[in-house]
């Protein structure tokens, strides 16, 4: 197994010294290295990438602002010449944070680490079912997407409703749009995601969850059934 990484570094030397370093190890493939954040991100739609080694000092989007644009984020492994950002960068649930010059061994250490989380996520996964992390309340929750009955847009918050509880997470309905199953999960209403294994019934105008109605936009009632009739 090796996890697929691409280089982000605006430092053409920095950028070779660390795709150098990738190349050299059994357990990383080098999809690409990129200069600016632009290119990379367009990389990173069109492929499945596991681990990125990110720059934080970049001209015009700088290495925070471009994880924040991003929809999905793989690991990330922080690499920078200035200690004062590893705090911050932690707050990004980074994998792991390099100082410039950096050793092979701790570039090593890092890399281990990475690995050892991308095998234990795959294990949860496969041993307990499709889950994401939401953080409420300061807390960080693993939700399995199974219990999920729906999601609700609330101001600038998201309320996440399972079969145990439901929870406000500060986030936007796009972000649990992309997360999610397109296969389980459907966005029916502007302020409503559905997963359409607890719908009971529905009509024109609602699809029922237990004694809770929520309400279809108008034209995603044949979206509905087109998901309900293709689901397993």
């Amino acid at each position: 197994m090796k996890l697929n990484c691409v280089v982000v570094d605006d430092s053409s030397i920095q950028r070779t010294i660390i795709a150098k370093l990738v190349n050299n190890h059994p357990g990383l493939h080098l999809i690409g290295d990129f200069s600016n954040a632009i290119e990379a991100k367009s990389c990173i739609s069109l492929n499945n990438v596991d681990l990125i080694f990110l720059d934080i000092e970049m001209p015009v989007i700088n290495g925070f602002d471009f994880l924040d644009g991003l929809k999905s984020k793989p690991q990330i492994i922080f690499i920078t010449s200035k200690a004062e950002y590893a705090l911050k960068a932690f707050d990004y649930d980074a994998t792991d944070y390099l100082q410039k010059p950096i050793a092979v061994d701790r570039f090593n250490a890092s890399v281990k680490r990475a690995i050892d989380m991308h095998l234990l996520k795959k294990e949860v996964k496969e041993e307990e079912g499709e889950h994401i992390f939401i953080k409420s309340n300061l807390k960080k929750l693993k939700i399995f997407t199974a219990k999920i009955k729906w999601i609700e847009a609330f101001g600038d918050y998201v309320r996440v409703v399972t079969e145990d509880d439901s929870n406000l997470v500060l986030s936007t309905m796009k972000s649990f749009e992309n997360d999610l199953s397109k296969e389980k999960f459907i966005r029916v209403h502007k302020s409503y995601i559905i997963n359409i294994d607890k719908v009971e019934r529905f009509n024109s105008k609602f699809a029922e969850i237990g004694i809770t109605k929520i309400p279809l936009s108008r034209n995603k009632k044949e979206d509905l059934v087109r998901a309900l009739s293709t689901s397993s």
